[in-house]
């Protein structure tokens, strides 16, 4: 049960505890509560089997409940208790009150309590703590103070679905074992790999709106910018968070979301026109068309479908699956999302760029789909998680760019006439960052396919150090040693390889040379650090009248790793000599 918005507050004077009709759980053990409060000293939630008195007091409490304070200590810790008895005291969470109003949420699902700061519950996670021995029971919400009055207003509950449970399997909180026996729950990166719009179907990570359906209701979570590119929610959308839909059953709205979030849904027969109704209602044209189709055909052969049984829908998309399920397969108009990303309409999060006065307004579940790193930065209790603006330091700004426009369209545009050295790996390195692997596989698609011997030592600069970018560096070396005269003479750039590459290189199988002279003479430009190219002839006078660690400083030891690697008995006799005398003044 969600309570409607309320214009005054509720005042919990010292040592009391107010105990409002709705604020209950629909599941024991299970439910959220969102609220806002003001203190100047602790708010103090509790979570109990039975109503308590007005004059109740968790510490006079002999009965099983759970006890949140939060701003414990003159606004400076976070305290749990479970019958009486602390089992959390944790400073600097960043949970302190203060005298104005601030948004929190609480939630427990079999013992795990998550607590969490911002107007929408299950984002901006700022603790976790799991009782070994969880209550189960605990159903009613009691709202209280210490030694001084609290003011608490907007005070919802909400049920827990498996949506929200979804949310927790990403945070770094440790594992818990789930009552009944089945897996526990993993907290590993890996469990973002597939992440698809649908993982955020009726979750409130990283929503910024939510429905009020039904007569129950029952609060409903969603995001504007996937509905506004799905329909038409004009007016609906304009300056507001709630949608007011009394008139409308859940498991409508239910088949009406999951159908924008995953491309299908399924719904009796009996309830098609009321599906039909809600997508007009806000103009989603594709589901209303399939609607009707599905009912002239039942009226026309209602064998068609079984008495009971629920008919399935899916988005007719003739585009092919991409790696994110987004946007394809999916009732959603990219070129609404296109113009959502350059107006910013719909926008939660304005993105600044270290060094440049450049706002980029952005929506922070497009940027979550695509981005673990970011959705981490956006629900894990970081500051961002709370503010509005993300600071981002160290990035181009071009290549961010490029990033933005592709997540919101799925597309990398290409331009034949830009040189890949730079753009591209850059655009590379930044997908590697914030873990956009589809874009990173389709940069190294692109690298692969413009690579040429120009291109190969630039490239092996940038992309050795990363470990996901294995076959390109092994094409890059590759093609560096089938045309190593070239790629030795034509720049000195090969001298910033590190050692390993350079190494791999000079014993690559296919390596090709016109002479040994020119392998001779890249080891050893190599491991002078070489500003500029030098014939042998400099060479030769620069150690004859140099000290072997004034010549090559810290690569010194890489000279006589890489000289053996040279096969001198194919040296002209006359440079095989001078090459020997220039051995003895370097030893």
């Amino acid at each position: 049960m969600i309570e409607k918005k309320q214009k005054k507050f509720l005042t919990v004077a010292p040592f009391e505890c107010a105990w409002p009709d709705d604020l209950r759980f629909r599941e024991a053990g299970r439910g959220c509560v969102a609220f806002e409060a003001f203190a100047h000293n602790d708010v103090t939630v509790v979570f109990r089997e039975h109503v308590g008195s007005q004059h109740y007091h968790y510490k006079r409490d002999n009965s099983p409940h759970y006890t949140v304070i939060i701003g414990s200590h003159r606004n400076r810790r976070l305290k749990i208790e479970v019958d009486g008895n602390t089992v959390v005291d944790e400073a600097g969470v960043g949970l302190s009150c203060s005298s104005a109003f601030q948004s929190y949420w609480i939630s427990l699902y079999d013992g795990l309590i998550s607590i969490g700061k911002g107007r929408y519950p299950f984002q901006n996670l700022v603790f976790q703590w799991h009782d070994a021995n969880p209550n189960r029971s605990v159903q009613y919400v009691g709202l209280s103070s210490w030694d001084k009055h609290v003011g608490y207003r907007n005070v919802n509950v909400m049920p827990l679905t498996q949506n929200h449970i979804s949310l927790w399997k990403h945070v770094d909180c440790g594992e818990y074992e789930r009552e009944d026996g089945e897996e526990e729950l993993e907290y590993e990166n890996g469990g973002y790999e597939n992440r698809g719009l649908e993982n955020f179907l009726e979750s409130w990570e990283l929503s910024d709106m939510f429905f009020i359906v039904g007569k129950e209701e029952m609060a409903v979570p969603a995001h504007k910018v996937i509905l506004a590119a799905s329909g038409n929610f004009g007016l609906s959308l304009s300056g507001e968070d709630v949608i007011q839909l009394e008139e409308v059953d859940y498991p409508v709205l239910h088949a009406f979301l999951q159908y924008i979030y995953t491309g299908h849904t399924q719904i009796p027969e009996s309830q098609f026109c009321f599906l039909r109704a809600l997508s007009l209602q806000f103009q989603v044209m594709p589901l209303v068309k399939q609607c009707e189709e599905i009912i002239e055909r039942f009226k026309l052969n209602k064998k068609l479908f079984g008495s009971g049984k629920n008919v399935e829908i899916s988005y007719p998309s003739s585009r092919p699956h991409c790696g994110t399920a987004f946007p394809s397969a999916l009732p959603l108009n990219t070129q609404k999302l296109r113009q959502f990303h350059l107006t910013g309409e719909y926008s939660d999060v304005d993105i600044y760029i270290e060094g440049h006065d450049l706002v980029v307004r952005s929506h922070k579940v497009i940027l979550g789909l695509w981005s673990v790193p970011f959705t981490k930065m956006f629900t894990n209790g970081m500051s961002e998680s709370i503010s509005s603006v993300v600071c981002l330091k160290d990035i181009s700004l071009e290549a961010f760019k490029v990033m933005l426009e592709y997540m919101y369209s799925s597309e990398l545009c290409k331009d034949d006439n830009i040189d890949i050295c730079i753009p591209l790996l850059q655009l590379l390195l930044l997908a590697d960052k914030f873990g956009v692997t589809v874009l990173h596989q389709e940069c190294c698609k692109t690298l692969l396919e413009c690579l040429s011997e120009d291109s190969a030592c630039p490239i092996l600069q940038v992309i050795s150090s990363i470990s996901s970018c294995k076959l390109i560096e092994e094409t890059c070396e590759r093609k560096f040693s089938m045309h190593f005269d070239y790629c030795t003479t034509a720049s000195i750039d090969f001298v910033l390889l590190d050692e390993a590459t350079f190494s791999n290189i000079l014993q690559h199988p296919d390596l090709t040379v016109t002479s040994e002279e020119r392998v001779l003479t890249a080891i050893l430009l190599w491991c002078l650090q070489a500003k500029e190219l030098y014939a042998w002839e400099v060479i030769d006078e620069m150690i004859l009248h140099s000290t072997p660690e004034c010549l090559f400083g810290e690569r010194l030891r890489s000279v006589n790793a890489f000289l053996p690697l040279v096969r001198f008995p194919l040296l002209p006799y006359p440079l095989l000599k001078k090459v020997s005398s220039g051995h003895r003044n370097m030893m």
